[in-house]
């Protein structure tokens, strides 16, 4: 194999698991297509009611359409990406997302979370470490998800303007509670 191409296939791999589709959203609920989307890519995700991560994408329960809804979002070491955001839109109730070692969350993603109305109601929580390419902008962004009431940032190199950042933050959201690990 030539130097970089096994990191080119992962990449289009990547992207092939990120590519939403709409007609199984349609069949399967939204709840259902995200879940799969995200322990495609990795992540593991917590229903309402239950104490489980749900890991295992063949172990996905089964029962009526819409009946699992997901709480919590863990996307540790996964490779979500902006594409796939898209599946984000109809989930109603996710209240917490862990965001930690995503090589592919950029500001971008961060704008993308924070316009999706859905999240803008039920995001109470969200911790964003060690993912690289986040910066401020993308932190800015944030500000639209007017019901988070914690924020945890740590290992974020991209962070160049702090005391910025989060003072137009905090202004912004004067009920968040910010707590900040970085250098």
């Amino acid at each position: 194999l030539p130097p970089g191409s096994c990191r080119a296939f992962w990449g289009w791999l990547n992207a092939v698991f990120n590519k939403v589709d709409h007609e199984r959203i349609r069949a399967v609920g939204p709840d259902r297509a995200a879940s799969e989307w995200l322990l495609r890519c990795g992540a593991l995700v917590r229903y309402q009611g239950s104490p489980k991560w749900q890991q295992d994408y063949n172990g996905l329960p089964t029962g009526p359409l819409g009946k699992y809804k997901i709480e919590a979002i863990n996307a540790t070491d996964s490779c979500i990406m902006y594409r796939g955001f898209d599946y984000l839109d109809g989930l109603e109730h996710v209240t917490d997302i862990k965001l930690e070692k995503c090589m592919y969350i950029q500001d971008e993603c961060l704008q993308r979370l924070s316009e999706t109305s859905n999240l803008q109601k039920s995001l109470q929580q969200l911790k964003i470490i060690s993912c690289g390419n986040v910066t401020d902008k993308g932190i800015l962004a944030l500000h639209r998800l007017t019901n988070l009431e914690y924020l945890y940032l740590s290992d974020l190199p991209g962070i160049r303007e702090k005391e910025t950042t989060f003072r137009v933050l905090q202004q912004a959201l004067p009920k968040l509670e910010l707590e900040l690990d970085l250098e």
